[in-house]
C-alpha cells in the first residue's frame, strides 16, 4: 500500500512526464504473465518509450490538474499501464509487433492521445503506420533540397549557359 507522500510523488512525476510529451497511450495487460510484461516493458524501454503500470485514480488526478484528457478518462479502468514518449508511433509499433510476435491478444491499447488528438484502441494499425518525426523531417528535408539539387546539376552540366539552366530547369518543373 502507498503511503500518501508516495502517491503525491507519482501524480507530480505522472504530471511532469505528460506536460513534456505529447503522446500517450493506455494499455490492458490482464493476463500477462510477470515474464510477459517483463518482455513488454523491455520492447517499450528499447523504443524509447516510459512503461509503466499506474494506479488509474493517480494516473486521473494528474491528467485532471493538467487538463485536455478529458477523453482518455473513460479508459481508466481495470488494469492498466502507460506508456509515454515524444513519438508518436512508438507505442503502437511496439504493441502491433508484441502481439504478432506472441500470437497473443493479451495486451490491448484502450485508448492513446497523440497532440491532442484521442484515438480509440481499434485505430492501434493506423497509430502504427504512423511515420516517425525524423522520418517526416527527412521527407520534408528532401522536398526543400530537390529544387536546390535541380539547379545545381543544370549548372554543372558540360557547356551549359546561364540561359540554357533556365530552360532545362523550367522544362523540368513541367514532368
Amino acid at each position: 500500500m502507498q503511503t500518501k507522500e508516495q502517491k503525491e510523488a507519482t501524480v507530480s512525476q505522472l504530471q511532469a512526464q505528460l506536460e513534456t510529451q505529447n503522446t500517450v497511450y493506455v494499455t490492458n495487460y490482464s493476463g500477462l504473465t510477470v515474464a510477459q510484461i517483463q518482455e513488454v516493458r523491455k520492447r517499450f524501454r528499447e523504443a524509447g518509450v516510459d512503461y509503466k503500470v499506474v494506479k488509474n485514480t493517480l494516473l486521473r488526478r494528474a491528467m485532471e490538474q493538467l487538463g485536455g484528457f478529458d477523453d482518455l478518462f473513460e479508459s481508466l479502468n481495470g488494469p492498466t499501464a502507460v506508456a509515454i514518449t515524444d513519438e508518436p508511433a512508438a507505442p503502437a509499433r511496439v504493441i502491433k509487433s508484441y502481439i504478432e510476435d506472441t500470437k497473443s491478444e493479451k495486451l490491448q491499447l484502450k485508448s492513446a492521445y497523440v497532440d491532442g488528438a484521442v484515438f480509440d484502441g481499434a485505430q492501434l494499425d493506423a497509430l502504427a503506420s504512423l511515420k516517425s518525426k525524423n522520418e517526416l523531417i527527412g521527407d520534408i528535408l528532401g522536398l526543400l533540397m530537390s529544387p536546390a539539387a535541380n539547379v545545381i546539376g543544370a549548372l554543372q552540366a558540360p557547356g551549359t549557359t546561364i540561359a540554357g539552366a533556365i530552360k532545362q530547369i523550367g522544362a523540368g518543373e513541367g514532368q
